[in-house]
């Protein structure tokens, strides 16, 4: 099977909040959809390897912040490539709560919902959510999963449902040429300025990481 195929789905990129005791906590996720009206009910999909995954099982609610087109690259870098065991993914960042969980701002909008059922996958949990809240932050266009990979030029992180294994060279069409691919995130430099010849003060504008983390690699087309 070409695997793909699977990104001719249509997707949305957010970022999950939730709480670890009272720290917050989050993780970025595509596989949110509403499910039904009424009662409002969204199902998320959260790998059994994300942190957050345990942290919505014991808080019992959790907020999807959705990301715009507009909103700063970094977010997804912070909370899309690093565990919110070790790290404290809300340092340093505006902390918002709405119906008693954070949420992003610098995004379209938010949704909160109080866990009311959940079913176990071999690799997931799949958690319905009633919603208890939401509000829409900013009228800009929501990015998609399509966006992030074609406009962005990121990966999805491993734990992510929707994970292709692939080098993302290859997936951007860049044929017999090198090209300089953030080993962090995936991102695929393309700026009119030689990789070369960018300062040391350059840094992905995905996850922020600097110009050290990116390595060469020939595109494969």
């Amino acid at each position: 099977m070409n695997s793909a195929v699977l990104r001719n789905l249509s997707y949305g990129v957010y970022i999950v909040t939730t709480l670890d005791k009272e720290r917050p906590t989050g993780c970025v996720a595509n596989s949110v959809m509403q499910i039904t009206s009424s009662p409002a009910t969204l199902a998320l999909s959260m790998n059994h390897d994300n942190y957050t995954n345990a942290c919505i099982k014991e808080c019992g609610r959790f907020a999807v912040s959705i990301l715009s087109e507009n909103s700063d690259r970094g977010l997804i870098g912070t909370f899309g490539f690093q565990s919110g065991k070790e790290v404290d993914k809300f340092a340093g960042m505006e902390r918002v709560d709405k119906s008693g969980v954070p949420i992003i701002t610098g995004t379209c909008g938010f949704i909160v919902c109080e866990v009311i059922d959940s079913m176990e996958s071999e690799t997931h949990t799949v958690f319905l959510g009633k919603i208890v809240d939401g509000d829409v932050l900013a009228k800009e266009v929501p990015m998609t999963y399509a966006y992030y990979h074609q406009v962005v030029k990121g990966k999805s992180p491993k734990n992510a449902p929707t994970y292709i294994p692939e080098t993302e060279a290859a997936s951007d069409g860049v044929k017999d040429r090198a090209v300089y691919v953030c080993s962090v995130c995936g991102y695929v430099y393309d700026g009119e300025e030689a990789f070369e010849t960018l300062g040391e003060d350059y840094r992905c504008p995905v996850c922020k990481q600097p110009k050290s983390k990116f390595v060469k690699q020939l595109g494969l087309g």
